[in-house]
């Protein structure tokens, strides 16, 4: 007779510390990686922003005053080169003659809201 030798598998304990090990690993990537997606819809948001404010100022070069709008799809029927991004993104715009101020939110970003004021000319993050 024949003695059977081992055959070449993994052992119960292999199987378990590699399966934990990835556990950890998991557990460090997947936060990171939610975090790192809502940053990328905040840029979608802030994106559109900068994309309204050129309209706005284009806008503004032609008729000699400001528009308001209260959603993206507002703006992009009142302002001519304006185009919306997603339809995650919330935009408004309130404007007078002379000034206005622009906030965009992404549903899915941290929570932020990106804000444009005309007169400060410079994009502002606020948590």
């Amino acid at each position: 007779m024949r003695v059977r030798g081992r055959n070449g598998g993994f052992t119960l304990i292999e199987l378990l510390t590699v399966v934990a090990i990835l556990g950890v690993l998991a557990a460090i990537a997947i936060p990171q990686f939610v975090l790192y997606r809502q940053h990328a819809f905040d840029g979608l948001a802030q994106g559109d922003l900068r994309n309204a404010v050129t309209a706005e100022e284009a806008y503004f070069s032609a008729n000699g005053t400001y528009v308001s709008c209260t959603s993206a799809s507002d703006c992009q029927s009142k302002l001519h080169g304006y185009t919306k991004s997603d339809s995650g993104v919330q935009l408004a715009i309130d404007a007078t003659t002379t000034t206005y101020v622009g906030t965009a939110r992404h549903v899915q970003g941290a929570g932020g809201v990106w804000k444009f004021d005309s007169e400060g000319g410079r994009f502002i993050y606020e948590e």
